[in-house]
């Protein structure tokens, strides 16, 4: 499966990716795409965590849904199509809402990366803080709603945001926290559209958002273990 992969990177690599375990927390818009690539790219092992299940309303942006699964968990669905595409993949669901008080269900076994694509700022919190305080590299996807130009989606710091609601209020929550460390997240300093009470979405805002969750963790494997490749600047 990863024979145009190992074009690309050494065996080294490409070992270490296999090896690599990663949660993603929240399979929509954001999380069906990251989730997709994470498998695609030849990691083995992911923890998969969403209470939803898919809905009408989804069919716009989120790769997972289907006129033919609607009512069904996402992460019931995102495991049957990652062993379609992967036999050997290992998945681990975790159907829960996740709060404070449930966070640790998701760290049951050693977590190598977290990919925060849920939509609660509370939870979001929560992951940065615990991935902070336990020395787990995350990368946190901001607000994605009511924009239309992926172009202006980049990997930047939380403290490097603009135009992002989510991001002004988890950067004071940093700041309060004596957490010194950068925490890496993915925003669009496009400014959004606005709409009254309500949030608008599309097809490829939350796909590149997705994908670029993947970019950070892959090309972060592989800056720690090529040598010709040097460390990002991340």
């Amino acid at each position: 499966m990863l024979e145009r992969l190992n074009l690309m990177v050494d065996n080294k690599t490409l070992d270490q990716i296999k090896k690599t375990t990663v949660l993603i927390v929240g399979l929509g818009g954001v999380g069906g795409y990251a989730f997709e690539s994470i498998v695609r790219s030849g990691i083995n092992k992911i923890i998969i965590a969403d209470n939803d299940i898919i809905d009408k309303t989804n069919l716009n942006r989120q790769l997972l849904s289907l006129e033919s699964n609607i009512g069904s968990f996402k992460v019931d669905v995102a495991k049957k199509r990652a062993l379609d595409i992967n036999p050997n993949v290992q998945i681990t669901q975790v159907k829960e809402f996740i709060t404070i008080d449930n966070l640790e269900l998701l760290f049951k076994e050693k977590v190598d990366y977290i990919i925060d694509a849920c939509d609660t700022i509370k939870t979001k919190w929560e992951l940065i803080k615990y991935a902070k305080l336990n020395d787990i590299a995350i990368i946190s996807c901001m607000g994605m709603g009511n924009r239309f130009d992926p172009t202006k989606i980049k990997i930047t710091e939380l403290q490097k945001t603009s135009y992002d609601a989510i991001a002004r209020i988890l950067r004071k929550k940093l700041k309060n926290s004596g957490i010194k460390d950068k925490v890496m997240v993915i925003s669009s300093c496009e400014e959004p559209v606005k709409i009254k009470g309500k949030i608008g979405s599309n097809a490829f805002v939350p796909a590149v958002a997705g994908l670029l969750c993947t970019s950070y963790i892959i090309n972060d494997i592989r800056s720690k273990n090529e040598s010709n490749f040097g460390k990002t600047d991340w």
